[in-house]
């Protein structure tokens, strides 16, 4: 048996938590469903896999995040130009804040 202060945590960052939770939503929320998504991530991981990703697991986050992103453009649910200024909206944002402040976006 274990005690939960020996269990590794689910989530090694933040941005991890919350990256399946908004997938969790989307999916509860009927947007698509999580069969649907997680064959889409399974084929994602097979693929990063097939080319060389790091075997101890540790790319398993940043393949879901470029799963999803793929996923919601096929689905109609985002749109690659509002992903790339968003996602430059928020580089900007994490540089201009100082470390330990949360990241905000204007």
């Amino acid at each position: 048996m274990y005690r939960s202060d020996e269990l590794e945590p689910a989530f090694s960052e933040p941005w991890q938590a919350e990256l399946f939770a908004v997938t969790h939503t989307l999916a509860s929320g009927g947007h698509f469903s999580w069969a649907d998504w997680t064959k889409h991530l399974a084929a994602a991981l097979k693929s990063a896999n097939d080319t060389g990703a790091p075997e101890d697991g540790s790319n398993y986050y940043d393949t879901w995040l470029e799963a999803f992103e793929d996923f919601l453009i096929m689905r109609g649910l985002a749109d690659v130009d509002r992903l790339v200024v968003l996602k430059s909206a928020w580089i900007d944002a994490y540089l201009a804040t100082p470390h330990g402040e949360a990241v905000e976006l204007d």
